[in-house]
């Protein structure tokens, strides 16, 4: 079976979240599975860099403005499609933003053009290749299905949904466009409170809608997690999926890991105290092998409740422990990150800067990981957290919810748990699962027993590969 994936970034090509390693690493997982995996991309320059010499795969004279050629190349076992239209991916930096911040002003036709790209590739393939089915990921991809709904062949689609609450709207005026027939724009169709709302067009026009965790799939069906769409997905219920995200644990592997000082495995717990020490000194704080060190890794952003650890620091210190931070994001956020390590010097450190090595140093020396999301598709800092035996602290959402086992005194009582969670989101109960764990972190043998649990969970692509070949077989026997 032949899916052409369609997406804005992908690892290690590209990337600015949690979708990119999702579109690098689904190849590879599901080639087991025998389906071979096609990945579309804009031709950001480092795109083009990185295949080298690609072929030329279609020539299309005016794609939103300007000429367009799709390039085929190979990088790290990836099948790539590279749209290179210089007039609208031809620029650094941000795939999405401006150098001061702002969104490029025209998105809109970015990435419209990538998505028409997209449905011209999966009608007319490539020399003797044709698709079975097309794989659309958020909104940048999101009129990938409302072109192939419009198309005189069909061709089966599935969109998934990273996180709800980037949708793409863009004004009315656009419409005209994209090359649609008018009655696409209505609200059964693309449109969304009077704007072309690109992600709304992926969920109504695909044949099948997935998202990254059972939990967010039925949240996102509700008015409170919904964004306004819930009513639309709860109309498409029966086509909606909720596959649980992975990672690849290959290349996550604390046994392997380059970055840390010290390499361990769960029999080899003990060696994770080099790496508590070498993070301890790159924050700044006291070299104390008996103070809990919580770490929080990612943006810095509401959504991911940087706010609410903030305010939980009096509990931290109630539990003797330490903290670091390392993301960047909201100008107040960060302000309120470095004020706080100015005024607990020794105790909170702060790195406002997205730093990979780092960050494994991170997973490798903390005692507890902090994910303490509002709401969350599904995350991935839990779940290199289980993997690395840093006990995840995370909220009862979405991913969260689906990967971390409170360690309550029943599942202690069962010799189970792998984490801490808290709910709803406070400040309060995020400091009680905080005294929690370091209650639990005290108690050495117990501690452990958490953390070879969570090094025992099964993180890899393994089940959720399994998972999307299905849903493909699915639409493509119609």
């Amino acid at each position: 079976m032949r899916v052409l994936a369609v997406a804005s970034e992908c690892v290690p090509l590209v990337k600015t979240g949690g979708l990119a390693d999702v579109v690098g690493a689904l190849p590879g997982a599901l080639a087991e599975h025998d389906v071979a995996i096609t990945t579309m991309l804009p031709g950001y320059p480092a795109v083009l860099a990185a295949l080298g010499d690609p072929r030329p795969a279609r020539i299309m004279a005016d794609l939103f403005g300007g000429p367009a050629r799709l390039l085929r190349g190979t990088l790290g076992g990836l099948d790539i499609i590279a749209v290179d239209a210089p007039h609208l991916f031809g620029r650094t930096g941000s795939p999405y933003l401006m150098p001061d911040g702002r969104e490029w002003p025209d998105n809109a036709p970015r990435f419209a053009a990538l998505a028409q790209a997209a449905a011209h590739l999966a009608l007319h393939g490539i020399g003797q290749t044709r698709f079975d089915v097309v794989h659309a990921h958020d909104w940048q991809a999101g009129l990938t299905p409302a072109y192939l709904r419009f198309a005189p062949r069909r061709v089966p689609s599935l969109f998934t949904i990273h996180n709800l609450a980037f949708q793409g709207q863009f004004p009315a005026a656009f419409f005209g466009r994209l090359s649609l027939p008018p009655e696409a724009f209505s609200t059964a169709g693309l449109e969304y409170f009077g704007t072309v709302g690109y992600l709304k067009a992926g969920l109504w026009f695909a044949d099948a809608i997935s998202t990254v965790s059972p939990s967010y799939a039925a949240e996102i069906r509700t008015p409170m997690a919904g964004m306004g769409l819930d009513g639309l997905l709860r109309g498409r219920a029966t086509v909606l999926h909720g596959v649980l995200n992975g990672i690849d644990t290959a290349e996550w592997d604390p046994k392997t890991d380059r970055h840390l000082p010290a390499r361990f495995d769960a029999q080899n717990l003990p060696a994770r105290a080099t790496n508590k020490a070498a993070l301890q000194a790159a924050f700044g704080l006291a070299q104390e092998p008996s103070a809990p060190l919580f770490v929080y890794v990612g943006r810095l952003a509401w959504q991911k409740g940087v706010d609410l650890l903030l305010e939980a620091i009096p509990a931290l210190f109630a539990a003797g422990g330490q903290l670091a931070i390392l993301g960047s994001g909201d100008a107040a956020l960060v302000e309120r990150c470095e004020g706080a390590a100015a005024a607990h010097p020794g105790r909170i450190g702060t790195r406002i800067a997205f730093d990979e090595a780092l960050a494994r140093l991170a997973y490798g020396g903390a005692d507890a990981m902090l994910v303490p999301s509002r709401f969350e598709p599904c995350g991935l800092a839990q779940l290199c957290a289980l993997r690395y035996g840093a006990l995840p602290i995370v909220t009862r959402v979405g991913g969260l919810a689906d990967t971390v086992v409170d360690a309550n005194a029943a599942a202690l009582g069962q010799g189970w748990g792998n984490g801490f969670v808290c709910a709803p989101d406070s400040p309060e109960l995020l400091g009680a699962a905080m005294l929690r764990a370091a209650g639990l972190y005290r108690q050495r043998e117990i501690w452990a027993g958490l953390q070879r649990n969570a090094m025992a969970q099964d993180v890899s692509w393994a089940a959720s590969a399994a998972q999307y070949a299905a849903i493909y077989r699915g639409l493509a026997g119609g």
